[in-house]
């Protein structure tokens, strides 16, 4: 008994590991703030490309204000200007939005708004949005890139998207200047950096490479929800190849 005594007593209980710093308020705000101006911009191009598809002015800004899913007002625009039917288009961009959904159910667990609160939350449920909340280390930094973020970037989409309606006339041919292309080249510079493993780099590749080749033959929206099939693709595709090199690694052990 003295024995064991002895040991316990040395025994030293491990010390628990340092959390993480909490990210400067600052930090975040900068951040959050350089998101929702740069994409912010990019509504002029909808404004623009909107009004060159023949919606009016007041058609144009209650897309952005009630809408305000940026790829599926360009998808719905788009088909519009092309000589779509309206009921395609707008199922197109349905479509295209459903992706807000499964962030919506991502950002629930994360910001952990109250019942009250997540109708109003919903609705700035986007691309940008998710990218800044998820950086965040905790969930109040969290809550802070949202709404940071959300107020930035409706903000100055809505005041864009009026001020590229209305300017419109002035730029004449609104294709030839390419603003269309605006808000995706915004969206991928975002998406890049977060493309960090070989994994994600194959599959963001092959769902480009679907978009691509369906383009030209599918009615808009399907293409981008058919890209969505590269992620478990990537993965079966991964796991077969892991599973055969531990059979490989189980079958020389055996031998050995």
């Amino acid at each position: 008994m003295s024995e064991q005594t002895e040991i316990r007593s040395t025994e030293r209980p491990v010390p628990p590991k340092p959390a993480a710093p909490a990210k400067p308020d600052s930090a975040v705000i900068r951040d959050a703030l350089g998101v929702g101006v740069a994409v912010g911009l990019s509504g002029f191009a909808f404004g623009v490309t909107s009004a060159g598809a023949g919606l009016s002015l007041l058609q144009t800004c209650a897309l952005s204000l009630l809408v305000f899913t940026g790829a599926s007002q360009f998808a719905l625009v788009g088909a519009l200007a092309a000589g779509g039917n309206p009921l395609t288009a707008a199922a197109g961009a349905f479509f295209l939005g459903v992706r807000n959904a499964f962030y919506g159910l991502r950002l629930s667990a994360v910001l952990g708004y109250r019942a009250t609160v997540k109708p109003l939350a919903a609705h700035w449920v986007i691309d940008e949005t998710t990218a800044v909340t998820l950086a965040q280390p905790d969930r109040r930094s969290a809550r802070l890139g949202f709404t940071v973020t959300g107020l930035t970037l409706y903000a100055l989409w809505n005041l864009t998207t009026f001020v590229g309606a209305l300017g419109a006339g002035a730029l004449g041919d609104t294709d030839a200047w390419g603003l269309d292309a605006a808000s995706p080249a915004v969206f991928l510079a975002l998406l890049a950096p977060m493309l960090r493993t070989a994994v994600e780099r194959v599959a963001a590749g092959l769902a480009v490479v679907l978009v691509m080749v369906t383009l030209p033959l599918l009615p808009t929206g399907v293409p981008v929800l058919l890209s969505a099939l590269a992620a478990p693709a990537v993965l079966v595709v991964q796991g077969s190849r892991e599973r055969a090199t531990k059979n490989r690694t189980a079958t020389g052990e055996d031998r050995s």
